[in-house]
């Protein structure tokens, strides 16, 4: 295939060039003014950007919540996903209290033979780790473990077994990523907001305060630095937790940051009102200034990368689980948390590129390079050198898409952007060397997407 007459873009900037993709579905060349060879198929992209394929390394697909079970699965999520342009995503093994780590992967590698596009896994855990268990799933190719510093009834670890999951993932060359928010303050919140009546949706905002997101952050960075380890916040979602990966930073540790594009959309008014149910997540929406200083570190780099943490549900159980209590309206401490977002993260990410908020190749850097980098996908994943694989986005600047459920193909009943229209849109997305989407419609299949064993980082002593 030859992808002709575009501009190819990336995280140095744009140029005019062609694409060719080899045989063995990966690029095989890239320059101005290649000719079609005999028998070539060429993808037109004249007024078309050429990027490489989204890589979306936060989501929650099959998962189980409480009595309710996430909306999409491997099979439609990933469909969604290489709708928006997104062609490598990396979904969160979740490990319930005192089960085998390893048969919760054997269950989630299962799940992901029905992908659409190829998808590699984090390992969460949600006890004490032994390095033999942490060894193990290196060699299957999982090289980052997920650790809660909330939900002490059935995620949260103390900050002693942290220490030592730090410590025996950096050893063997993996990366701990650390859903940050002070547990145990949180729950005494909400235990005074319930015995004060407070019941709305709104008090999920109220009860898990930026305050005790930066605090979180700032103590996991300690302990990353006693544990000589790098570690990587999810969901950054506030100017105080932003502040404090900042000053994490400057001080020489090695902390990474993520944020979400409800964070950089949304705000706090959406958890009141008929509809609120339908904006519960965890960390919280935040508010309008919080925006403004995450747009700003998204800029300069504070944050390394965009993800989405898409975690659907139906409105029908959002709303029951709310109201299980019996009492006839919702309660903010029974909602399933999460929101949808894999087939809209490139787009609105791309709408901070019209808004002037980042530049292009910053759209490129954050939503496909420094997330393949970080998660030992590069050179192979990110990015359109010769010899990556051939998962290439025609980016159609000027597309204009609807981003309300009926127009998307993630598995539910509503959008958190149910009237935005955005102006960037997938012409043709390429996985492998295989046109998956083309002009509105999926045209690849469940079970094409393969999965990706990760590299630990180099000098690894485990």
């Amino acid at each position: 295939m030859l992808i002709a007459n575009g501009s190819v873009l990336d995280a140095q900037g744009n140029r005019p060039a062609d694409l060719r993709v080899g045989p063995d579905g990966r690029v095989a060349e890239v320059a101005p003014g290649l000719a079609p060879a005999p028998g070539e198929e060429t993808l037109d992209a004249a007024g078309c950007l050429v990027v490489a394929g989204g890589v979306e390394v936060h989501t929650h697909l099959n998962l189980p919540v409480g009595q309710v079970r996430v909306s999409d699965d491997f099979a439609s999520g990933t469909v969604a996903a290489a709708m928006g342009g997104t062609t490598t995503i990396i979904d969160y093994v979740t490990t319930a209290r005192g089960q085998d780590p390893m048969e919760a992967l054997a269950t989630w590698r299962n799940w992901g033979e029905q992908a659409a596009v190829d998808f590699g896994l984090h390992m969460t855990f949600t006890g004490p780790a032994t390095e033999q268990t942490v060894a193990a799933c290196v060699e299957q190719g999982v090289t980052s473990f997920k650790v809660y510093m909330a939900y002490p009834a059935s995620l949260q670890v103390d900050d002693g077994v942290l220490l030592e999951v730090l410590s025996a993932v950096g050893r063997h060359g993996g990366l701990v990523t650390t859903h940050a928010e002070n547990g145990p303050a949180i729950e005494a919140l909400r235990r005074r907001a319930l015995a004060e009546g407070r019941t709305a949706i709104i008090e999920h905002a109220h009860t898990r305060p930026a305050e005790l997101e930066a605090e979180a952050v700032a103590r996991v960075a300690t302990l990353a630095e006693l544990a000589h380890a790098p570690v990587y916040i999810v969901h950054v979602s506030s100017g105080r937790a932003l502040d404090a990966v900042r000053a994490a930073k400057q001080r020489g540790a090695e902390m990474l940051g993520e944020t979400c594009p409800q964070y950089l959309y949304l705000t706090q008014d959406n958890l009141e009102g008929p509809d609120a149910p339908d904006f519960v997540c965890t960390p919280p929406l935040r508010r309008r200034e919080d925006q403004d200083k995450l747009w700003v570190g998204l800029a300069d780099g504070t944050i390394d990368t965009v993800a989405t943490d898409h975690c659907p549900f139906w409105r029908a159980d959002r709303r029951k689980a709310a109201e299980s209590r019996g009492s006839g309206s919702p309660d903010f401490t029974e909602v399933p948390g999460g929101l949808p977002g894999i087939e809209t993260r490139m787009a609105l990410m791309w709408q901070g590129v019209s808004d002037g908020r980042i530049t292009a190749a910053d759209w490129a850097r954050l939503c496909s390079e420094a997330p393949a980098k970080v998660f030992g996908l590069w050179p192979r994943k990110g990015s359109l050198a010769v010899g990556a694989d051939a998962d290439v986005v025609v980016w159609d600047p000027e597309l204009e898409q609807s981003l309300g459920a009926e127009h998307l193909h993630m598995r539910v009943d509503h959008s958190p952007y149910e009237d935005k229209v955005v102006r960037g849109w997938p012409r043709a997305v390429v996985s492998r060397g295989r046109v998956v989407a083309k002009d509105g419609m999926f045209v690849g299949e469940p079970g094409w997407g393969r999965y990706l064993v990760r590299q630990p980082r180099s000098g690894a002593v485990g």
